[in-house]
């Protein structure tokens, strides 16, 4: 495609007297994987849930494949696939039958859509789970399970809000597997994390946002060399004055 993946120009979100983003600018590439840190409150979800088109801008713009969050809200959407922070799932049907059925919202049918369910099962470690109620899952699997979901239409942007959250290291690094892949793909992948291991092992660049400002970007072995700084935690707290996992 010869526009970015994503675009945002002066982004701004204000509810009543809150400003949750306030003027962001980035540009993301295809193949790139982008994460985005900040403490709860600093308006990574906002803009996030701005590019799936759930909400609209105050004032600025954000584009998706070239196609305006506001005007070509169904062009967006055909190209994104979204874990939100907050699993939306089925409990008394299975992870497969959830699966399956977000891949029927688009459109998925037949052998295509039980390869595809499949795929994805192995893909995040779910083989001995698959055909277990959604309801008795851990919250490791949920979360597991709901990344299939945003997947299972193998969109060109997939947008993570916290994939990895509750999940034991093995299923974490089974993920950080999968996430690799999709960039490899082509595909360009944006990631909110709250482990900044994750986004030191993952990610291309990396933007610090607080208090919906984007305060740091850049490739994490660049923010650490230009903060001095031995890991990514040391450059957030010397640019916030805390501890990222504090706000957890």
């Amino acid at each position: 495609m010869s526009e970015p993946a994503i675009t945002i120009r002066d982004l701004t979100k204000r509810f009543e007297t809150v400003t949750a983003v306030d003027g962001l600018s980035l540009e993301i590439t295809w193949g790139e994987l982008f994460g985005v840190l900040g403490p709860n409150g600093a308006g990574k979800s906002t803009a996030i849930n701005i590019l799936c088109t759930l909400l609209d801008p105050t004032e600025g713009s954000a584009f998706v494949g070239g196609f305006n969050v506001e005007d070509d809200p169904e062009r967006v959407r055909e190209l994104i696939g979204m874990c939100p922070q907050q699993p939306a799932f089925y409990p008394h049907l299975t992870g497969r039958e959830n699966i399956e059925i977000y891949g029927q919202f688009h459109g998925l049918s037949g052998k295509a859509l039980k390869e595809r369910v499949q795929m994805l099962i192995e893909k995040i470690g779910m083989e001995d789970h698959a055909d277990r109620r959604a309801g008795e899952y851990s919250g490791g699997m949920i979360r597991r399970v709901s990344m299939a979901m945003a997947l299972v239409n193998d969109p060109n942007v997939a947008l993570l809000d916290e994939p990895t959250v509750a999940m034991d290291p093995v299923s974490r690094r089974a993920v950080w597997d999968f996430i690799r892949e999709l960039k490899a793909n082509g595909k360009a992948v944006i990631l909110t994390t709250h482990y900044m291991e994750e986004a030191e092992e993952l990610c291309d660049r990396v933007a610090i946002i607080d208090e919906g400002k984007l305060i740091a970007l850049g490739s994490p072995a660049e923010l650490m060399k230009e903060h001095d700084a031995s890991n990514l935690e040391e450059v957030f707290i010397k640019l916030t004055g805390r501890r990222l996992r504090e706000e957890v």
